[in-house]
């Protein structure tokens, strides 16, 4: 067998390839108490706490297991009188400089907890903080620093440099005065801390702690909880894995979980955004609008009684289905549009493009991707066959080189930007690329700051390059490629000393950064809506497409193209169908073997005719061709590119229903108003940017009379004169499966 062979507490046991004592005890079963290690990724053992110790026979000192790794025949003791009664004398040490137990900022910490498991709760020893008073900072509105608690073991210092590669706090001062410090010793409020919380998380003693969990007067607090709930963060594309901590049926707390795309960590918005859950503003009852009550962003969020009564269920279902039914009646089904949402799960988003396209027998339903990457969907469609990546984000980390062009990760993928931080760390090359400078600069190798517009003529003077010096990949070309010279000829005009002048960008920088591209042996592109929202976002996503092509950056580790996504659920909601032109799973609606693989599913003829997008269908109000609307979780009257033209169509519309959590902006110019759940309170599945699909599961009950909003859809579809009888998202998703082959080998208990 493979590995290091050597015994531990008289038990033979092997430790496999980099291994340490700590990590093989842990896998047999053997506690040993750690408060500077957090067996957690990104985290290195740095062994000051000394709380770890062990003894190994014929060495006279003991040994720090947690980096100590073993050799072959060593024989370790874990639970040897002197390797014990060490471990117990470091913990009664740390004790004495603790608030008391009762007093604990933490009562449920890691350092409570092994002190308690060794008998430990009281010292002998004076506290250094009985002749000086402990640094205190609760200036930061989510966090708490009280340093009395603090042992100096540097776990948040490393959280902070080494795992979210932010470095903001350090170590300072010298002997008893050795504490974090956030930047130049600035109270934490002040400094440049993103407040992602991975100091909190990794703290052992609560010396730093979420605010939610302590007293405010006292500080005293605990993370012990009632339960906890497995989730997914609703916020950006990114899709971390979050626990939400449950305590007196509210969220105490909230920390991130090991899943595939964040490990653990979290950024400010999914580990502290959730009050919005318990906002005195939520709709907790259906709304009907008062009788000649004006339309317009007129209404009070928090007294929407003014324009609206509340109502039961009953009613309000029936009027909801009831206008959206008589415009169709009156003027045909196109009469009748639909927005759907990308912050809703992969069952709602389904359910609802399948009761416009059953119900009115058209395809005029949209969501927030055609403001953001539908002109990415369009050129990847185009250029490679789908829509979506073609590698995960954490990816860039086994990646030579890593562009990001025309996005802004540390501000709106913060986790995602720090794979990208801790590639650059470990020696990749980092180019951004954006007429903006922005905190990943500091981060980049090669930071190319064009002129805003120029994207075409500057990555078509890279390919040029490519091209012209023969940097392309001869094999990947002929075999998985068609055009290829076609796009030669075209690129002869865009040599870098023409194209410098236009995009600012000195000729010999555009060509290091295309050789630097080119010649790696494993090279990514990352770009955001700085692409694609842009009056040439489908050119500009064609020309990031052939240059990765044409090197053969795509299709192995390391490799790919990858535009990353807004919302935590819009490439779900693309790949359910929720677009106008296509079905779930892109089968266009022009194509008849798409339209009768999806029919044999739904047991219903589907338009051939491309519906209208998102903008078309408030040109189409104006025009008097859509008549009603239902809007699920979208706001179009702040979202629409022309904001001003959207509001005027909202209020000309005969019938507007409102399916929301929040009397938003468009709900002002609603009939109906029908109060749904926020996303801890639901059940279901979403699709992250890396095409991972994760479970939500709710923790919370909604307020008052909200209900979940697939639950909301179905009784919709039932007051519309649809037989649907889906009773819980599973049998939604079953139904999904069989009509997307992309969810072949997904099941709902997996």
């Amino acid at each position: 067998m493979s590995g290091t062979h050597f015994t531990l507490d008289g038990k033979p046991v092997v430790a496999q390839d980099g291994e340490t004592i700590w990590d093989v005890a842990r896998r047999e079963g053997v506690s040993i108490p750690h408060l500077c290690h957090r067996p957690e990724a990104g985290y290195a053992p740095d062994g000051n706490c000394r709380a770890c110790m062990v003894e190994i026979a014929g060495e006279r000192v003991l040994a720090a297991s947690c980096i100590r790794r073993p050799e072959p025949g060593m024989e370790v003791a874990s639970a040897s009188n002197r390797a014990v009664e060490s471990r117990r004398l470091v913990m009664e040490l740390l004790v004495a400089d603790q608030p008391p137990p009762e007093a604990a900022h933490d009562t449920a910490s890691p350092f409570w907890r092994f002190a308690r498991e060794q008998g430990v709760e009281r010292s002998r020893f004076p506290s250094r903080f009985a002749h000086e008073s402990a640094h205190q900072d609760l200036s930061h509105p989510a966090m708490a620093v009280n340093l009395d608690a603090c042992i100096a073991c540097t776990l948040c210092a490393r959280a902070c440099r080494e795992v979210q590669v932010n470095d903001v706090i350090g170590m300072g001062f010298r002997g008893d005065h050795h504490r974090p410090v956030f930047d130049l010793d600035d109270a934490m409020a002040d400094s440049t801390c993103v407040a992602c919380g991975e100091c909190v998380a990794a703290c052992p003693t609560g010396a730093l702690a979420p605010k939610s969990i302590l007293d405010p007067a006292t500080q005293a607090g605990t993370r012990e909880v009632e339960h906890e709930v497995a989730s997914v963060c609703p916020y950006c594309g990114v899709g971390c894995q979050i626990s939400y901590k449950i305590r007196n049926s509210e969220i105490a707390y909230v920390e991130g979980r090991n899943g595939p795309a964040n490990e653990n960590r979290l950024c400010v918005k999914g580990r502290f955004g959730f009050d919005y859950v318990t906002s005195p503003q939520r709709l907790v009852r259906p709304l009907i609008r008062r009788e000649g009550a004006p339309k317009g962003m007129n209404v009070d969020p928090g007294n929407p009684l003014t324009h609206f009564r509340e109502a039961s269920w009953e009613e309000a279902l029936a009027r909801a289905a009831g206008g959206l039914a008589r415009a169709a009646d009156r003027h045909g089904g196109e009469a009748v549009a639909a927005f759907g949402s990308a912050k809703c799960s992969n069952e709602e988003a389904y359910l609802f493009q399948k009761l416009v396209r059953e119900r009115f027998r058209h395809n005029n339903i949209d969501h927030c991707t055609r403001l953001c990457h539908a002109s990415s969907v369009a050129a990847l469609m185009e250029g490679i066959g789908s829509g979506a990546v073609t590698a995960p984000f954490t990816d860039a980390l086994k990646a030579d080189v890593i562009i990001v062009i025309g996005a802004n990760p540390t501000e709106n993928h913060p986790v995602a930007a720090t794979y990208f931080k801790q590639a650059a760390k470990t020696g990749a090359k980092l180019v951004v690329m954006d007429p903006r400078g922005h905190a990943l600069k500091r981060h980049a190798s090669h930071m190319v700051q064009f002129r805003p517009g120029t994207d075409v003529a500057l990555l078509n003077a890279m390919m040029h390059v490519v091209v012209a010096e023969e940097l392309y990949d001869r094999q990947y070309v002929a075999a998985h490629t068609e055009g290829f010279e076609r796009l030669r000829d075209h690129l002869a005009a865009y040599a870098p000393e023409a194209m410098a002048p236009v995009c600012g960008i000195a000729a010999g920088r555009i060509r290091e950064i295309a050789r630097l591209y080119a010649r790696a042996e494993r090279a990514m592109i990352f770009w955001g809506m700085g692409v694609s929202q842009h009056v040439h976002g489908t050119d500009n996503a064609r020309c990031l497409i052939s240059l990765a092509l044409m090197t053969g950056h795509v299709g192995r580790p390391g490799t790919g193209l990858h535009p990353l996504r807004g919302q935590n659920n819009v490439q779900g909601a693309s790949d359910a169908g929720l677009i106008p032109m296509f079905l779930p799973d892109y089968g266009r609606v022009s194509e008849e073997g798409a339209r009768a693989r999806i029919e044999a599913v739904w047991g219903f003829p589907v338009s051939p005719k491309p519906g209208l997008t998102v903008v078309e269908i408030m040109d189409a109000i104006h025009e008097g061709g859509v008549r009603a609307m239902y809007v699920m979780g979208e706001n179009p009257a702040m979202s629409d590119p022309d904001a001003a033209h959207a509001r005027e169509a909202l209020a000309k519309l005969d019938h507007l229903v409102v399916q929301d959590i929040f009397l938003t902006e468009t709900a002002m110019f609603a009939d109906v108003v029908l109060p749904a759940s926020a996303w801890p309170e639901k059940t279901g599945t979403v699709t992250n940017t890396n095409r991972q699909v994760q479970m939500g599961r709710a923790a919370l009950a909604p307020p008052g009379e909200a209900r979940e909003d697939w639950a909301i859809i179905v009784a919709m579809a039932r007051a519309l004169g649809l037989d649907w009888d889906y009773a819980h998202p599973r049998e939604i998703f079953a139904e999904m499966a069989q009509a997307m082959p992309s969810l072949a080998n997904i099941t709902w208990e997996r």
